[in-house]
């Protein structure tokens, strides 16, 4: 393996920590005897032009110095190839590297988790979830917690987090079951109404809300999280148990595992966003299929 690797950076993850994090990171990787240099973007798609074009020029390895974005543009370099990811997570939310038990706001240690694997097995392989040509390591989102995204997204104040948090009250007043068409394989279709349904390769978003507690990155199944039809209340007594992962007990929820999910909405319902690893996907349907091993994460347990 080459000894020449790449940091792939985003200066203004979790505000500023992804510039912070860039610097340590790089001296621990020198150390270790690996030639570093580094790639930063204008804007998203420069950033994945930029790193696609490290991984054909030969780079040893790219490494993501940011949070769940730089991630995730990351895999959508790497994905499919032999060039192997480390993650150096310096986000807010930070969940691929907490599904993958990397180290997070700690970019000595992150570097040289994956020093040390660079220079023993290489990483191990982990699934992504795939839709059409985009890759995801994390969480396909559909349903309540993407109409607050939708809604977030088009807000202009506040700013920030208190934004998304605006945007979720706003829904809950509005809060309505949506006439769901799912098919887990090759089953037949399923006609549910529910309020979300997540199809998580790993086991959180949002920063640590474990939506499919679950879900692992190396069994080559994705986790699928119905919440059926809720009340405002039953939601907001749900919710705060996402993130130590028991809702999954709650009677208006249910779960499944299968390699593909499809997702849509009857014709005469108001589209239906899909999120994956933060990002809009667009309206479904969608179908999300699983890829085993199809990336080598270095440092992962």
């Amino acid at each position: 393996m080459t000894s020449d690797i790449t940091l792939f950076v985003n200066p203004s993850a979790g505000r500023g920590r992804g510039a912070r994090a860039a610097q340590p990171a790089a001296r621990v990787l020198r150390e270790a005897g690996f030639s570093v240099r580094t790639v930063l973007g204008t804007d998203a798609p420069d950033a994945l032009r930029r790193a696609r074009e490290a991984v054909a020029g030969g780079t040893g390895a790219l490494i993501a110095v940011g949070g769940d974005g730089m991630t995730s543009l990351a895999l959508r370099a790497v994905a499919g190839t032999r060039t192997p990811l480390g993650v150096v997570a310096a986000g807010t939310g930070n969940d691929f590297a907490r599904a993958s038990g990397l180290p997070v706001r700690d970019p000595v240690a992150a570097a040289r988790v994956v020093a040390t694997a660079l220079k023993g097995d290489g990483g191990r392989p982990v699934d992504l979830g795939r839709v059409g040509e985009t890759w995801f390591g994390t969480v396909l989102a559909s349903g309540f917690d993407s109409r607050v995204n939708d809604r977030g997204n088009r807000m202009r104040f506040p700013t920030g987090r208190l934004r998304y948090d605006v945007a979720m009250v706003a829904e809950l007043a509005a809060l309505r079951p949506i006439p769901y068409r799912m098919r887990l394989d090759d089953g037949p279709e399923q006609l549910i109404e529910a309020t979300l349904v997540a199809v998580g390769n790993g086991s959180s978003y949002g920063g640590g809300m474990r939506i499919c507690a679950g879900a692992r990155l190396d069994d080559g199944l994705f986790d699928v999280t119905v919440v059926g039809p809720c009340r405002r209340s039953t939601l907001l007594t749900v919710f705060p148990k996402v993130y130590r992962g028991t809702h999954l007990g709650h009677p208006q929820v249910t779960t499944h595992r299968a390699a593909k999910v499809t997702l849509a909405v009857d014709s005469d319902h108001e589209p239906v966003t899909g999120y994956a690893d933060g990002e809009r996907l667009g309206p479904l349907p969608v179908i999300a299929e699983t890829v085993p091993g199809a990336v080598r994460l270095l440092g992962a347990r």
